[in-house]
C-alpha cells in the first residue's frame, strides 16, 4: 500500500489510559478499504486514524453503539467492509457488495437529531480548519471516536506541530480534570453540557487545571455558562464554534459573548463560509462542506436577533413552542433560567395543555453552591421571547446586566424549589413564556455525544 501523506504532527505526544507515546508510534491495524471501523477505545480510535492519514483508506470510523445492526447491513451493502476493532484486534466482516475504494475519502455519521444517522462524506483536508501556527498546546479530547467534534480536535494534533493530545475515554469522564492536571492538559474542547456537568459536580478540580484555551460548540451555549468559566479562568481565551458534519467549522467567537455579532450576517469573504438567516433558520454557505453540499445549506437550526447579536436557540423542529398563538423559543426561556445564579442546567420543552394546546414546561438541575462570579448574566443583557408579529422583549437596555443577582442576595440564598424559579422567570419573561412546571434533577444528564437533549 501506498502512504499518501507523512502528517506535520507525528511526534506529537499522545496519551491514552495514562501512556504516553507520538503518533509515529501507534500501532498500525491492517483495514481493508473501504471499511467501517467500529470501536469504542480512544488508542483503536487514534490508530485507525494514523492509518487513514498515512494510507489514505476509504474510511468511516464510529462507536459500536452508533451502528445498529440495520446500518451495518446497509453499510456492507455499500461496498464497506464492517471492522469490529477491540484491543487492536480486528474483526472483519466482508462486504455484500464488494467496490473499489475511493481514496483519501472520510465518512462522518451526523448525530442524527433529526432522524437516523446518515454519512456525509469529507476528507482529511476539509476536516482541518486549523491551517495557520498555533501556540504549543497540550489538548484534551472527551469526544466519541468518529464524530465531527473528535476528528477536529485529532486533525489539529495530526497535522500541527506542538499540538499534543490527551484522550479519555468515556469511563475517565467524571475525572477527566484530575487526569488533564497530571497530564499538563491547558485546552480543552467539550460541549456546554460537558463543561457544566463538570462545574456542577467538581469546580474545585476543575480550576486546578491550568487551562490557557477553553473550546465549546456543538450546542447552543449561553451566558451563564460562558461567564462562570470566565470567573474560574479570567486570563484563558473562551471560543465558541458553530460545526457540523454537513457544514465544518463555520462559526467562531472569541469575545465571551453568547451568540455571534449580527454583522456577520450575509458577509461574504472569499474562503470563509456565509451566514444568513432564513424564516429564523440559519444558512450555511461553507467551502468546509461535506461532499454534494455545495451552495446554501440550511442547518435545521433556529437563530434569532437579539440587540447586536444572533443566538442559536436550539433545532427549528423543537425550539418553537406554540402557547395559545403565542411562540416561545425554548432556549430563551432556557437561557433565562440557567442565567439563575443557583442553576446549573435547564431543559425546557413544551407539554399539551387544555385550551392553551401547549404549555412550557421545564427540567432544572440547580447548583451544589453558587459558582463563580458575584452575578450570573442573560445574553447579551435581554431575553426576548418571540411572539406573532413581532416580539416581546423582558429585558432592560444591552448592556445591563438583567438577571443579575448578587450571591449573598436573598434570591441566591434561598432554598431552589418551583415556585422560586417560576416567579424568577414571571419577573423577566411574558406570562405566556413562564414555565407552568419545573423539575428539580439531581444530575445533568448527558449523552454519549456529551450532548443533553436541548
Amino acid at each position: 500500500m501506498t502512504v499518501a501523506t507523512s502528517p506535520a504532527g507525528l511526534d506529537n505526544r499522545v496519551v491514552v489510559a495514562g501512556v504516553a507515546r507520538s503518533w509515529r508510534d501507534l500501532p498500525a491495524p491492517a483495514l481493508p478499504s473501504p471499511g467501517a471501523v467500529l470501536t469504542a477505545g480512544a488508542a483503536d480510535a487514534l490508530a485507525v486514524a494514523r492509518h487513514h492519514a498515512g494510507y489514505g483508506t476509504e474510511l468511516l470510523l464510529a462507536g459500536p453503539t452508533r451502528v445498529d445492526a440495520t446500518m451495518r447491513d446497509e453499510l456492507r451493502a455499500a461496498g464497506f467492509a464492517v471492522t469490529l476493532l477491540v484491543d487492536g484486534v480486528p474483526q472483519t466482516t466482508p462486504p455484500a457488495t464488494p467496490r473499489s475504494p475511493e481514496a483519501g475519502r472520510l465518512w462522518l455519521l451526523t448525530s442524527g437529531s433529526t432522524g437516523r444517522p446518515k454519512r456525509v462524506g469529507h476528507t482529511l483536508d476539509s476536516l482541518t480548519t486549523v491551517r495557520a501556527a498555533q501556540p504549543e498546546r497540550t489538548w484534551l479530547c472527551p469526544y466519541a471516536p468518529g464524530s465531527y467534534a473528535w476528528w477536529q480536535v485529532v486533525t489539529l494534533s495530526l497535522t500541527q506541530p506542538g499540538q499534543h493530545l490527551v484522550v479519555v475515554d468515556p469511563d475517565e469522564l467524571d475525572d477527566w480534570p484530575a487526569l488533564a492536571a497530571a497530564h499538563g492538559v491547558d485546552a480543552v474542547s467539550g460541549t456546554p453540557t460537558f463543561w457544566r456537568r463538570t462545574l456542577h459536580r467538581d469546580p474545585e478540580a476543575l480550576a486546578r487545571v491550568p487551562l490557557r484555551q477553553l473550546t465549546l460548540g456543538g450546542e447552543p451555549v449561553d451566558q451563564a455558562v460562558l461567564d462562570r468559566l470566565r470567573a474560574l479562568f479570567p486570563a484563558a481565551r473562551i471560543s465558541w464554534i458553530y460545526a457540523s458534519s454537513e457544514v465544518g467549522a463555520s462559526i467562531v467567537v472569541h469575545d465571551g459573548r453568547a451568540g455571534f455579532p449580527v454583522d456577520w450576517l450575509d458577509r461574504v469573504t472569499p474562503g470563509r463560509p456565509t451566514l444568513s438567516l432564513r424564516d429564523d433558520e440559519l444558512v450555511i454557505t461553507s467551502p468546509h462542506h461535506g461532499v454534494g453540499l455545495d451552495g446554501p445549506v440550511r442547518t435545521g437550526d433556529r437563530a434569532q436577533i437579539v440587540d447586536d447579536r444572533v443566538l442559536i436557540t436550539g433545532r427549528l423542529d423543537s425550539d418553537e413552542i406554540n402557547v395559545g398563538g403565542s411562540k416561545v423559543s425554548a432556549g430563551l426561556v432556557r437561557d433565562v433560567l440557567t442565567a439563575h445564579p443557583r442553576v446549573a442546567w435547564a431543559r425546557v420543552t413544551g407539554r399539551r395543555a387544555p385550551v392553551l394546546g401547549r404549555m412550557v414546561v421545564a427540567e432544572v438541575v440547580p447548583t451544589t453552591e453558587p459558582l463563580g462570579s458575584a452575578t450570573a448574566a442573560a445574553p447579551g443583557g435581554s431575553v426576548t421571547a418571540a411572539a406573532p408579529g413581532g416580539s416581546v422583549t423582558a429585558a432592560a437596555p444591552r448592556g445591563s446586566v438583567t438577571a443579575a443577582v448578587p450571591l449573598g442576595s436573598a434570591t441566591a440564598a434561598a432554598p431552589l424549589d418551583e415556585g422560586v424559579l417560576v416567579r424568577w422567570c414571571a419577573e423577566r419573561l411574558p406570562d405566556y413564556a413562564v414555565p407552568r412546571r419545573i423539575r428539580l434533577l439531581t444530575e445533568i444528564p448527558v449523552k454519549e455525544t456529551l450532548k443533553s437533549d436541548v
